[in-house]
């Protein structure tokens, strides 16, 4: 049996995004869904798993048409759904009264129940939040066993979303358990419990690959892969700057970077070091692509405490740099002496 495994689509959003791409961003997200139906569509996939939060938010009765469009291409596809704290099911949601297409198997009751495919002899376990949070444990569980395969959609993970024990998830007998929530794709227990991750990236934090996982269950067990997917990713750069960095240096280095690492990405910038004294960088005209998101710049001035000293000697500057002299490089005394030293400048302007 072969089935796909996405989470945290997130249909709906408005994902951080640079100048260039904040206006078709929400567009991708949708793209990329569909890109996911057709995939299975031409792998002949016997099962599209969602494990929670395919909308960002309650959807919109045009969102679910539109979806259920998709789902209903599939000739081959059965697709199972929960809804995650995001999507959550409340008292007037669509979701409670809409007429899906017959491969569609949503699992929206508040507490566990089962779709049955008898072709595949295969059960789909799961329950929807009905609220934005639920904090006690929900998926200590034992799978059934009656049917060949067994899987459980399960959507959360932290204090509260209802947590979970590996141990628990580790012993629960399911062939495969498909876990939504945690938007970086992770394997709590190889080939088992699996976090897919967000399909696109949807906050600058969201960091890495991201994509879906493809698997397959036979007699001699689960064997799963994570498959990068997503059209763009979210960047941070640390970039180090020195005593010979200009704003127009700078600018060239940062550009160069995002050439090598993808024009297509979007991108936090960590600007860290040691630079002259005299430079302040300019970081709102950096941005070459229009998709860097946010400047950092964590740089201090490289003075030349010597010279400060020679010039300060008889006043509060000087007489700091003498209480730190000899201190090493890195130390925290270090740290105390160059931010004092700046804190004592800045005073004087």
């Amino acid at each position: 049996m072969k089935f796909i495994h996405i989470a945290d689509v997130h249909l709906g959003a408005e994902p951080d995004a640079g100048e260039a791409y904040s206006k078709g961003r929400p567009r991708e997200l949708w793209d990329t869904f569909s890109r996911i139906i057709a995939l299975c569509e031409e792998e002949k996939t016997d099962v599209l798993l969602i494990a929670g939060d395919l909308f960002h938010r309650q959807p919109l009765l045009r969102e679910l048409k539109e979806v259920n469009y998709l789902f209903s291409t599939l000739t081959h596809t059965q697709v199972i759904f929960i809804a995650g704290n995001h999507d959550y099911i409340k008292k007037d949601s669509y979701y409670r009264t809409f007429c899906w297409s017959g491969n569609v198997h949503p699992l929206l009751e508040e507490n566990m129940e089962h779709v049955e495919l008898p072709r595949l002899n295969l059960g789909v376990y799961g329950f929807s939040y009905h609220t934005r949070e639920i904090r006690e444990e929900k998926y200590s569980v034992k799978a059934p066993r009656g049917y060949l395969y067994e899987i459980l959609l399960a959507h959360g993970g932290d204090e509260g979303h209802i947590p979970m024990k590996k141990a628990v998830l580790e012993s629960s007998g399911f062939d495969y358990i498909a876990m939504g929530h945690i938007h970086k794709p992770q394997a709590l227990v190889a080939n088992l419990a699996v976090y897919a991750g967000a399909l696109e990236p949807v906050d600058k934090n969201d960091t890495g690959f991201h994509g879906y996982i493809r698997g397959v269950i036979t007699e001699k067990g689960t064997f799963v892969e994570f498959v990068p997917f997503a059209g763009r990713e979210y960047i941070h750069l640390v970039m180090h700057v020195d005593e010979t960095t200009t704003n127009g240096s700078l600018k060239d280095y940062i550009a160069h970077v995002i050439e090598k690492r993808g024009t297509e990405n979007m991108y936090k910038v960590i600007l860290r070091g040691r630079r002259d004294p005299a430079v302040e960088f300019d970081t709102m005209h950096v941005d070459m692509y229009g998709n860097i998101l946010e400047i950092v710049d964590e740089t201090r001035p490289a003075y030349d405490y010597e010279l400060l000293y020679a010039e300060n000697e008889n006043n509060l500057i000087g007489q700091y740099i003498e209480a730190f002299r000899g201190c090493e490089a890195g130390s925290m005394e270090n740290q105390a002496l160059q931010e004092g030293v700046q804190a004592l400048l800045d005073s004087r302007l």
